[in-house]
């Protein structure tokens, strides 16, 4: 029995885009990021009592590092202030603010109550952005969405701003430094910032 070539094809072709459909498309490497951080934060909440502050702390450190562009955030934190620091000044405010920052998760990812992260999509934002939305998902069945806003730089996708239940991190700081920086100057909000890393330290240490 013959069967005639514009048959064949009627046969093959769904054939074909069934195939193609059925293949998950490839997750972005900022993504990667993401999953990463969230993956370290788990194995580090459910060790956390038993390994102590200390512990928790050195395992985060580089991954905080590696996963958010810390120096761009302290930037974008003191807005306008910003070009009124000297270069020491600049050196020491992205230090003692990318301590802050490996503090405050260090305290705040301590245990562990059966929590768990859920990847839900990825976004070009345009001008080298990516925006990956994802679900901490509680015990009690709770959500709480956590959307990471990635840029490109150095080679690599860093994390500079996380935006929770709709509420942006990054905007908050800027609020809240700058209105600091206003009010009291640099030497303050230096002063400041090392007295919460204590806070954060001597509060969970054990």
């Amino acid at each position: 029995m013959k069967i005639h070539s514009l048959n064949i094809l009627r046969l093959i072709l769904p054939m074909i885009f069934l195939s193609v459909s059925s293949v998950p498309a490839a997750t972005h490497p900022a993504t990667g990021v993401v999953e990463n951080l969230h993956t370290t934060l788990l194995t580090v909440m459910k060790e956390g009592e038993k390994i102590g502050y200390r512990e928790r702390h050195d395992r985060l450190a580089p991954v905080i590092v590696a996963s958010f562009d810390l120096p761009f955030i302290a930037k974008t934190v003191v807005g306008r202030y910003w070009d009124t620091f000297d270069s020491a000044q600049k050196a020491k405010f992205v230090e003692a603010f990318s301590r802050l920052s490996i503090a405050t998760y260090t305290a705040n990812f301590a245990t562990y109550s059966g929590e768990r992260f859920r990847a839900v999509s990825e976004k070009d934002l345009g001008s080298g952005q990516i925006e990956v939305k994802s679900q901490l998902i509680k015990a009690d069945g709770g959500e709480v969405s956590l959307n990471y806003i990635l840029h490109w730089g150095d080679n690599r996708w860093r994390i500079i701003n996380v935006i929770a239940n709709g509420v942006s991190d990054l905007a908050l700081k800027r609020a809240d430094y700058t209105s600091f920086l206003k009010s009291k100057g640099f030497e303050a909000l230096l002063f400041k910032v090392n007295e919460k890393i204590t806070q954060y330290s001597n509060k969970t240490a054990d």
